[in-house]
């Protein structure tokens, strides 16, 4: 397999320095809005009493806001990434046991799929939105504009 095929991104450094960059588009977004979050926020989760530690792309424990950033694409021939969108499932699976005075944020890349004329956050939100707990906002970021738009609002905030 030639070097370039191992990577997310052709030319990327490696998968986790395209995360991290992502991770500061999503940084810089929110505080152009006057949301300072911190990366690696750190917040007590858990299914029982029993409560561990884990590690959120972003988040700002006085504000109580956690973000989890996906920066995946369609496949270089228009397939779906369901290894890719594994990953989102257990975002959701993380987000479902965090606190419920936070706010849950998905920040994923906006990818669309020319031939299937919709973006990776569309297929998933009708694909898999019923693991998608109703206080989780999805937002869909253009690397080109550096804007984001609010595909799904948290129930009750809409």
């Amino acid at each position: 397999m030639p070097r370039d095929m191992t990577h997310q991104r052709v030319g990327a450094i490696s998968n986790a320095h395209v995360g991290r960059e992502f991770e500061a588009s999503a940084q810089r977004f929110f505080a152009s809005r006057g949301v300072e979050l911190k990366l690696s926020h750190k917040v007590k989760i858990g299914a029982g009493d029993v409560k561990k530690g884990h590690k959120f792309d972003l988040g700002c424990g006085q504000r109580k806001i956690i973000v989890e950033c996906k920066s995946n694409r369609w496949t270089n021939t228009s397939n779906i990434p369901s290894a890719k969108l594994t990953v989102w499932n257990e975002a959701m699976y993380y987000f479902s046991l965090a606190p419920n005075s936070y706010r849950k944020i998905m920040f994923v890349l906006r990818h669309e799929c020319e031939r299937r004329g919709v973006t990776l956050a569309t297929y998933y939100l009708k694909a898999y939105g019923h693991l998608v707990p109703s206080n989780v906002e999805f937002w869909e970021y253009d690397e080109t504009t550096q804007e984001a738009t609010c595909l799904r609002p948290a129930a009750g905030l809409a």
